[in-house]
């Protein structure tokens, strides 16, 4: 059997998948806090399935180093050493890959009923796609084309500058200047982000989910206007994304929270703020977006991308 993992600075799941196939089998979900090390909760995971394991592929939100062999999270102190895990758990080979290239190629062989339009756009088929999503962290990647179908790009578009949009966004920034200094577009999309806006606007300390909940189904203005201030910053960041990226294959959200906010997304202040370009609007307004809610997104890229080359 293959391991394959999508660890985030919340959540870790870990899952086995037979030679040749993306499916993912005997899946464990298990929260981060709840284990010292990442060596903790592998031992865990592999006691219970008790399976035979040739080789792994973990995608890991947070840098690469050493061409795969190391890495660690950016929002939870964990690291990753590839040759450590090989002989503790006598793994064949291990691979470590930026959690959003899985997210990225795992678009690719994701079921088809998970990937749900919002923009129609123009597709064009042979032109970039571009992958990112807001949860514990802000995630990025690129797909582009070649002879063997897509290539990933790794990129931490999370990590450049917020610029705001409107007065709302503006005082989010500098309430946000003044704890942190320098402000990324990560700081405000993401599931810390939506809990920074809002008790920022509205001096609530809440949970994001929480903030989600009360906004979308409660109907209380104060979580509505922050769950509005934020999606317009998610829909302003992902335009620019795509414009950077020239994305006319598809821009494609993954990540827990545009799955829970789909029911409102098509008309809230999203898809405005993603087609608010000025001179490159209908370019814009071109790109097909969509929601992909497969939950085993990552695990699938992590399939394809720790396969062993034909």
């Amino acid at each position: 059997m293959h391991l394959v993992g999508d660890i985030g600075g919340t959540n870790a799941r870990l899952a086995l998948t037979e030679p040749g196939s993306t499916e993912p089998l005997a899946e464990w979900r298990a929260t981060t806090a709840d284990f010292r090390d990442f060596e903790s909760a592998l031992a865990t995971y592999l006691a219970q399935t008790g399976a035979a394991v040739s080789r792994g592929c973990l995608a890991v939100a947070g840098p690469i180093d050493d061409g795969g062999r190391s890495a660690r999270l950016t929002n939870f102190p964990w690291t990753f050493d590839a040759a450590a895990l090989e002989q503790r758990f006598g793994i064949g080979r291990v691979l470590l890959v930026n959690d959003f290239a899985a997210a990225a190629i795992g678009v690719t062989v994701a079921p088809a009923e998970s990937i749900v339009p919002v923009q129609d756009g123009e597709p064009l088929e042979r032109a970039p796609k571009v992958v990112l999503g807001a949860g514990t962290g802000l995630g990025m990647a690129m797909l582009v084309p070649d002879s063997a179908g897509w290539r990933v790009l790794p990129g931490e578009g999370g990590h450049v500058a917020f610029a705001p949009q409107d007065e709302d966004q503006a005082r989010v920034w500098r309430a946000l200047n003044a704890r942190h200094g320098r402000v990324t577009a990560e700081r405000v999309i993401s599931g810390p982000g939506l809990a920074a806006i809002h008790h920022i606007l509205a001096g609530i300390e809440l949970d994001p989910a929480e903030i989600a909940r009360r906004g979308m189904v409660d109907g209380e203005a104060a979580a509505h206007r922050s769950l509005a201030v934020f999606l317009a910053a998610y829909g302003a960041f992902a335009g620019d994304m795509a414009l950077a990226t020239m994305a006319r294959a598809g821009v494609y959200l993954a990540g827990g929270i545009a799955a829970r906010v789909l029911p409102i997304l098509p008309a809230s202040p999203f898809l405005a703020a993603f087609n608010a370009k000025a001179e490159h609007a209908e370019l814009a307004r071109r790109m097909p977006v969509a929601v992909v809610t497969d939950p085993a997104l990552g695990l699938r890229g992590a399939a394809c991308l720790g396969a062993p080359s034909p």
